[in-house]
């Protein structure tokens, strides 16, 4: 009896072993895709705030030196609009490739050649004040943007096909979790005190190498996506060798039938291209879900707020010196919220979280527009600005951010996937290069008008939540 019960007491242990060993490689490989994937989509759209003034400052008079003749101030506005949106038009090329490298190279090895565009892009940016090239800045976001369209779509893909079927929407949306937490970073050392200077702010657009080295260090350690092993490589013993080191475990028979059961649905296909989708009736619904959400994303406006941050504080009334600090806490609200809807989203459901997002970034849209009108005759109306910004990031957080993201993970199957994400990707970065450039130009002419495109986004996509 003693025996048994020693038998017992040491497959408990063995047990307890495995599900910690299970959680660390699963957390890890969470944190390694994340660390250099959708953390430089964050971390690259908040770091291009702080230095604006700076970097106008360096194109006038680089231009001075060049010509004798200074810029006009709409020709710098016009520059300056293209640095930033260079960035989503480099994301959209990331997209477009993204499919490709994640069905030839593997998820795994797709993230990791994917740092190459950001050590590139950190040697532009960091070298363009020594050589007095503003291009130098400019082709610089260019290659951020592509690694950001790469790991956006590659990296919810690689980590919704590695995790557990009970908890794989929670893991895929860890994505948003680390997007808001580059936002964060990227607010915090673009503060004058620390990278947002004067002097240093090429070390601040080039402190984004940093992520990508230690992407490049962890991941290689980590295992590929069993998934991808299996149905697109028909390794199944590299298969069950990276889910006994995910999983902590030798019993995956369930696991491994439902990945074979897929593997034989698909059975003789290749992978999809974007434009077999729109022929294929079958998925007709996902196509349409995945254009309409993915669209709404940028069309609602709330990147091109990280954008242009410092124009939305001051057009609400918020003194310049304190401007900064404020922007840190929009960041923080988005990081708070991405972090929320990671946890309660197996609960919650994507349906209820994306349409209450929307909903709500509606209502606070609307009173914004209504403040914005208003705070020249009440005082107290700049502060209600404040308030609506912070309630709209928050709103934009508990879903949209996140859900949109994982959903062609779960509604296409293995052939299809990479084919969905480009789809979905290059509608996201069209759709922030559109609202990127015209951003700055609607704020000179009317702020109503700005909030009213908000509401009308997002009411589009309000009503096709409802219908579905």
């Amino acid at each position: 009896m003693d025996g048994e019960e020693e038998d017992d007491e040491l497959e408990r242990s063995r047990e307890g072993l495995l599900g910690q060993v299970q959680s660390r490689v699963l957390i890890l490989t969470v944190c390694a895709a994340g660390i250099g994937g959708t953390f430089q989509y964050g971390y690259n759209i908040s770091i291009i705030n702080a230095p604006t003034t700076y970097i106008q400052t360096f194109m006038n008079e680089t231009w001075l030196e060049r010509t004798g003749a200074p810029l006009e101030n709409n020709m710098i506005l016009l520059l300056w609009s293209f640095i930033v949106s260079v960035y989503p038009l480099g994301g959209l090329t990331g997209a477009l490739v993204a499919g490709p490298m994640a069905i030839k190279l593997g998820r795994k090895t797709s993230l990791l050649v994917n740092n190459v565009f950001v050590i590139i892009a950190a040697i532009l940016s960091g070298f363009s004040q020594m050589a007095k090239s503003f291009e130098m800045i400019m082709l610089s976001r260019f290659f951020t943007g592509i690694n950001a369209g790469v790991s956006m779509n590659i990296q919810p893909m690689y980590l919704g096909e590695s995790a557990p079927k009970k908890i794989r929407g929670a893991v895929a949306l860890t994505s948003a979790s680390f997007t808001a937490l580059g936002l964060v970073l990227g607010q915090v050392f673009g503060i004058s005190e620390l990278l947002g200077g004067e002097e240093s702010w090429p070390l601040l657009l080039a402190s984004n190498v940093v992520p990508a080295l230690i992407q490049m260090v962890t991941l290689p350690w980590l295992p590929e996506s069993p998934r991808y092993l299996l149905i697109d490589r028909g390794d199944k013993e590299s298969c069950i060798s990276a889910l006994r080191k995910l999983r902590g475990s030798d019993d995956l028979s369930s696991e491994i039938e439902e990945i074979l059961a897929e593997q034989a649905a698909i059975k003789g296909q290749r992978a999809k291209k974007p434009w077999e989708l729109f022929q294929n009736p079958a998925v007709r619904w996902q196509l349409i879900s995945i254009i309409v959400l993915s669209s709404a994303m940028q069309l609602c406006g709330n990147d091109s707020m990280y954008f242009y941050a410092g124009y939305v504080f001051r057009e609400a009334g918020i003194p310049y010196d304190k401007i900064q600090y404020v922007i840190i806490g929009t960041g923080c609200c988005e990081l708070i919220t991405a972090v929320t809807c990671n946890m309660i989203i197996e609960h919650a459901g994507r349906k209820l979280l994306i349409l209450g997002g929307y909903s709500f970034m509606a209502v606070w849209a609307i009173v914004f527009m209504v403040a914005l009108s208003q705070q020249s005759q009440i005082s107290w109306m700049p502060y209600l600005s404040m308030v609506c910004i912070f309630a709209y990031i928050l709103s934009f957080g508990i879903g949209p951010a996140g859900v949109t993201g994982i959903l062609p993970t779960e509604i296409f199957d293995q052939m299809s996937r990479p084919a969905a994400y480009m789809i979905c990707g290059s509608l996201l970065w069209f759709n922030l290069f559109l609202t990127g450039m015209a951003f700055p130009f609607i704020v000179m002419i009317s702020w109503n008008l700005l909030l009213l495109a908000f509401v009308l986004g997002m009411g589009g996509s309000f009503q096709y939540g409802l219908q579905v």
